[in-house]
């Protein structure tokens, strides 16, 4: 088996040295995502105590990308996977890595109670508008107007509500520990900060730490390059506004 990373500079350090590249759709955010955590993961010098959990749906297709601790859980899962892991070890950094439909439909409740509960642990979530790995269907991020499988006339706002603003709800309820944020894969290096913000929030033993990141999906969007690129730009970002959300409050202590 050929060391992939060995031969490409940019591959991550903790990618798995048996891995082959990713299975994802071209043009897929989540390989970008993926990358930037395992960039982190590699500056901090972390993998030996790293546990990732991924959650069914695109996400599932990572369980083996990482030469770290890795479980792939049921749907909606994976938040009280990695939190009762911390729970039992608190010297691990966890990691949920999921879709926005495993965190904001089925996993809703994982996300709302975990964030309540400021659980020392990190979540990962890629939106992408849709159930990607199912055919396309309407998902809680779908856009007005968005034709899906499920909503071939585009998404009914009166009939179906408004799409979830899932780090925007996160931010309300947590502590003034937490670290939110929403970034895009058309902006890797913005991305990867909010990523290292977050796994640093964890490092520090501060609380909560949640980063959205704006994917496309050019299989079920039916969109070529230009116009998915476009879309994730122009269209996804009017309604989801990027930055940081949420900085945890941090003492003259720690400051110094």
């Amino acid at each position: 088996m050929q060391i992939i990373h060995d031969r490409n500079p940019a591959m991550p350090k903790s990618w798995n040295r048996d891995s082959k590249p990713h299975r994802f759709c071209p043009g897929c955010g989540h390989g970008i995502f993926l990358k930037a955590l395992g960039e982190v993961i590699d500056e901090l010098g972390i993998a030996e105590r790293t546990v990732f959990g991924c959650d069914i749906g695109c996400s599932l297709l990572a369980w083996d990308f990482f030469n770290v601790d890795s479980v792939q859980t049921h749907h909606g899962r994976t938040i009280p996977v990695v939190a009762g892991a911390k729970r039992a070890n608190p010297e691990l950094i966890v990691v949920a890595y999921m879709g926005d439909g495993g965190g904001y439909a089925i996993g809703a409740q994982h996300l709302v109670n975990a964030a309540l509960r400021n659980e020392q642990i990190t979540v990962l979530l890629a939106n992408n508008s849709v159930y990607a790995m199912t055919g396309g269907q309407m998902a809680p991020t779908t856009l007005p107007g968005q034709k899906t499988g499920t909503t071939p006339y585009g998404r009914d706002p009166e009939a179906t509500g408004q799409p979830t603003l899932g780090p925007e709800m996160v931010a309300a309820i947590t502590s003034d520990r937490a670290y939110v944020a929403r970034g895009t894969v058309a902006n890797f290096p913005r991305l990867k900060r909010y990523v290292k913000q977050a796994i640093e929030n964890q490092l520090a033993g501060r609380g909560f730490s949640f980063v959205e990141a704006l994917s496309g999906c050019p299989t079920n969007w039916r969109t070529n390059a230009k116009q998915t690129w476009s879309y994730l730009d122009d269209e996804m970002t009017k309604y989801f506004p990027l930055g940081e959300i949420k900085v945890p409050k941090v003492s003259e202590e720690e400051q110094q």
